[in-house]
Formats: structure tokens, sequence, C-alpha cells
């Protein structure tokens, strides 16, 4: 339980700015939620987000602790590229989900970290999304954040919606791209057809995806990309959109190759940010899978 008692200098401030000023560990989001949670209340009293704020107000804050998981820890090796007190970057691989869900109740990502960090992860992310920051599809493979405690956790958070984690992907797609770089600047939302599928819709939220050709080949392109945005399924719903699928991907293209790869083949091979807590900058980077070298080696 944190208390501040207001002064003069900062009457009919609303209550969420006055918070977000003073305590920089919390997010605008979280204060929200502590404010409608009435974890957050003024002279004991519950008040609105847009409360203004007057001189002498005693302000308690009660940061709830994270809730104990019923998820159990599974012991799944991992390819761990950095860890400290505060992060673990992991290099996930090609067929492991992230987090567990309908379908997939162990086995993940989050199972496996777990196991690591025993009750140390965040618990922002919910009960069944401990530590989990940002996402990778259970096809793509490369780097991920995964946060040990809140602080870290509010902060990446925060970088993500800023846009300065800077995510780069390598792709194999089908087709001779003719640009040498371009940008796809396509909103993204639900289909409509089909409610397990991301589409372009003009109703979707703003996506936006860089692409550098890296090399061609006959039929196909590889490229680097980055996404100022992390849209669900992004990548994948773009480059299908101009007529360029990600090679494997049977949801937005029939999936079918000359290789039997199932699952796109998309890594995530660079990761840029500013460390959550030392605020030092970041730079994170893992090879291509072996699978994947062996199809470019044919090619």
């Amino acid at each position: 339980m944190k208390n501040v008692i207001v002064n003069e200098n900062d009457k009919g401030k609303r209550l969420d700015i006055y918070i977000a000023e003073n305590f920089n560990e919390l997010s605008r989001t979280m204060i929200k939620k502590l404010i409608e949670s009435n974890n957050i209340l003024v002279n004991d009293k519950s008040e609105k987000v847009s409360y203004k704020v007057q001189a002498n107000d005693n302000i308690s804050i009660d940061v709830p602790e994270a809730k104990e998981t019923k998820l159990k820890a599974q012991e799944i090796p991992l390819d761990i590229i950095y860890e400290d007190s505060d992060i673990i970057v992991v290099n996930k691989p090609k067929g492991m989900v992230v987090h567990p869900a309908n379908g997939n109740p162990d086995g993940t990502l989050v199972n496996a970290i777990l196991s690591i960090c025993k009750n140390s992860l965040s618990g922002i992310g919910g009960e069944l999304r401990p530590g989990i920051v940002h996402r990778l599809d259970k096809d793509t493979s490369g780097l991920i954040i995964v946060a040990k405690n809140d602080k870290a956790h509010i902060n990446m958070s925060e970088q993500i919606k800023e846009r300065n984690v800077k995510k780069t992907y390598i792709a194999l797609v089908r087709g001779n791209v003719p640009e040498e770089e371009a940008t796809i600047n396509m909103p993204i939302g639900r289909s409509t057809k089909d409610r397990k599928k991301m589409a372009v819709t003009k109703n979707g939220k703003q996506a936006i995806t860089h692409f550098k050709v890296l090399k061609r080949y006959s039929k196909y392109t590889l490229l680097e990309i980055k996404i100022e945005t992390g849209r669900t399924h992004q990548i994948r719903v773009h480059m299908a959109e101009i007529g360029y699928p990600v090679v494997g991907d049977a949801v937005y293209s029939n999936g079918k190759n000359e290789f039997g790869i199932e699952g796109q083949m998309l890594h995530a091979y660079k990761l840029e940010f500013m460390h959550p807590i030392t605020n030092k900058h970041m730079e994170l980077t893992v090879p291509l899978p072996q699978y994947f070298e062996e199809i470019l080696k044919k090619l």
C-alpha cells in the first residue's frame, strides 16, 4: 500500500494524470484498472478516473499481488538468448504455442518458462499468460520477451504501445516480388467471412509492414520484414493480400509447397528495445532455424 498527500500545486489535476506523474512504474492502463477496481482511493473513498484532485487529498494505492497461477511448470528445453532478474528472451521454436488456450492446455512456452522462473513471472498478463508481453504465432519461430515482474511488464507494454520495440523478421514468400523495398499500410481486422481469420478490412486497425528483398530465387523471394504495428497475423495477412503469401501458410494461402513444410516460413530474428529497468539499449538476434537454412540451400 502506498499513500500520497496532494500538494497545492497539483490541485485540479485529473486523478489518473496525477497518479501517472507521481508513480511512473504504473501505466495509464494499469491506473485506470486500479481506480475502477477500487484499489485506488481518495480519502478512503472510491472516485472516478476524471476526479479532480484537491490539496491535502489522501490518495492510497494498493497494487494487488499477482494471482498464483494454476498452470503447471513443465521441463521443456528452451533456447534462452538473454536472461536477468527482470526479463527473459527466448528463441521460440516453430510449432510451440506461446500460452495455454483451448486445445493447448500444456506444452506451451509459458509452461516451459514457469519451470525456469518458478513463481517470479509478472501476473499482469492474466492467469494463463503470466509474463507474456507480446506473442508469436505457433508456427512462427524466433525471439520473444517474457517479463519476470510487473514493473518490467508495464514498461515493456508501454514500449510496444508507443512502437519503440523494433521487430524484424525473415520470411520466404511465394513468387518474385518486383520491388526492392516497400511499405504495406492496410488496416487489419477480423474476417467477416471466417471469424477464425484476420483480413484486410476498411474497419480494421491500422497495420504497417515494411519489407526489403534479401534474395530472389526462381519462384520465391527471401524478405526482411519490419512491423510498426503488431496486429494478429499481420505479416501473413499483408503478404497474402499483395499476392506473395508466406511459404507453408495454410491459413492465408493453401499451404501447399514443394518442401513438405507445414506452417509459415517466418522467423523473428531481431529485437531492439530499451531494457525496462536499466534503460540500456538491447539488440538481440538469432540465426534462421536449421530447416529454414536447408530449404534455402535447395533453391
